[in-house]
């Protein structure tokens, strides 16, 4: 980082405490919180005595929950509460919820009682809502205001609360009326009604609404604060574009992991046994389908004693598998992770990989005829009929498997969907080892039936 050096030199310095504070104010929130976890606990706690509350919380909102909750535990409880007061709600939320439990209450109990009611309100969400990553920094108006009313309650609002590119406005109930741009307002004329100005085809969502479908509704606007409801229809807080952005790039890492064939995320620093935990779960699944394509290989004992060289070429049968039935899974989980699919869609995009399938077995089935039989009548020194006999049973193997492939790397995640299970559970590796199983039975069953019972091949 471009001033580490020079963050940790003023941190560990012997200067005054105005001095030290003076110096810092100079560095980004960002800059200074890359390099909390460079200093030592002596060095940290000096840091906290010095630094102001609002350039704490400031660095806060930039640092790992996880991580901002361990210096959060290093302070007393007066500057912890003060920092806590001071942080957007939802974050105050998310970093308490890795502090102990003894500890958390004596936090909340010092903040001051609309906090208190904030986090509370914030932590009743279950982390899979978008109420759980709201925050009630915004500004909000009386739809019965005058525009002179409204600019001065801005002017009142604004001392605790830094949102305000975007006004909302609600009724006496508190029920969501609209929203006002708060260029709008500054450039209103005194006469002018403030329903004038007021959007009322504003997009918002509840707070009991899953995080997962809140993006999918919002990234198609480009609001910089989005409200968010209760079931009454009576606003809570707002969503900002940071929180979606983050929502998003979380949800991103977990389809990512999925499709690894992990339970969930891992980081550089994790631990062994944690990492072990997100792996295993899906390995002994493996494990169990890989001993299921094992003992299918050897109910085909038969077909291959008597013909030893299909073997040589049963991994370019599952490899191809393999590969356009993961494919087909990321096509599909893409197209779900964009749009909710209507039942003729999804016939159409079944059908659309089956025939993808279809067109590609077909020119790769052919070139492993000609290629396969050409290797084993130069290079094996079988005969015409025997060579391409065997290359025609691969080619048409080929083609048939990666007919299946294509249909079930589609209709896996669909499935998961429907069941309402997230799709990328579907994962790289699962849809491989099903799609492995489609391919021994098939390579196999037509080996036996095509070059054993119809050829007389030995």
């Amino acid at each position: 980082m471009e001033y580490k050096n020079e963050i940790t030199s003023i941190i560990r310095g012997n200067y005054s405490p105005k001095t030290m504070m003076y110096k810092l104010e100079d560095y980004h929130a960002n800059d200074i919180a890359e390099i909390m976890k460079e200093l030592a606990l002596p060095e940290r706690k000096k840091f906290y005595r010095v630094c102001s509350i609002d350039m704490l919380a400031e660095i806060f909102e930039y640092l790992d929950e996880e991580e901002a909750s361990t210096y959060l535990d290093e302070m007393d409880i007066r500057k912890a509460s003060e920092v806590v007061s001071n942080l957007d709600t939802d974050t105050a939320v998310g970093i308490l919820s890795y502090i102990d439990k003894s500890k958390r209450a004596l936090i909340i109990s010092t903040v001051n009682p609309d906090v208190q009611q904030e986090i509370r309100l914030i932590a009743s969400f279950d982390e899979e809502e978008i109420g759980s990553r709201m925050t009630a920094n915004c500004i909000i108006l009386r739809e019965d205001m005058t525009i002179k009313q409204a600019m001065n309650e801005l002017v009142r609002q604004a001392e605790e609360n830094d949102n305000i590119s975007t006004l909302f406005v609600v009724d006496e109930g508190g029920v969501f009326y609209g929203a006002i741009d708060l260029k709008d307002l500054i450039t209103a004329r005194s006469e002018t009604a403030l329903d004038d100005i007021i959007a009322t085809s504003f997009p918002y969502v509840y707070a009991t609404e899953q995080t997962e479908d809140c993006i999918e509704k919002l990234k198609d606007y480009s609001e910089s604060l989005v409200p968010v409801l209760d079931e009454n229809n009576c606003l809570l807080g707002v969503i900002t574009s940071q929180n979606i952005i983050e929502a998003a790039d979380e949800e991103m890492g977990e389809d990512y992991a999925r499709l690894a064939g992990l339970t969930a995320e891992e980081d550089l620093n994790e631990p062994l046994k944690q990492s072990m935990r997100k792996r295993l779960p899906w390995l002994l699944v493996l494990l169990a389908l890989g001993i299921v394509v094992s003992t299918v290989v050897g109910a085909f004992e038969k077909v291959v004693a008597q013909l030893t060289l299909i073997v040589a070429f049963q991994s370019l049968i599952l490899d191809m598998a393999g590969n356009v039935g993961t494919q087909s899974l990321a096509v599909t989980i893409r197209v779900l992770t964009e749009v909710n699919l209507t039942f003729k869609q999804k016939l159409h995009l079944v059908a659309k990989e089956t025939r993808v399938g279809m067109f590609n077995g077909t020119l790769l089935g052919a070139a492993s005829f000609i290629l396969v039989g050409l290797y084993l009548l130069l290079v094996k020194g079988r005969d015409v009929v025997s060579a391409f006999s065997i290359s025609g049973c691969i080619g048409l193997s080929l083609l048939v498997a990666m007919i299946i492939s294509s249909t079930i790397g589609t209709l896996i995640p669909l499935f998961f969907k429907k069941i309402k299970v997230d799709p990328a559970v579907a994962s790289g590796p699962l849809i491989t080892t099903v799609n492995d199983l489609v391919a021994v039975v098939t390579y196999y069953g037509m080996s036996w039936m095509l070059l054993l019972n119809v050829l007389n091949l030995h």
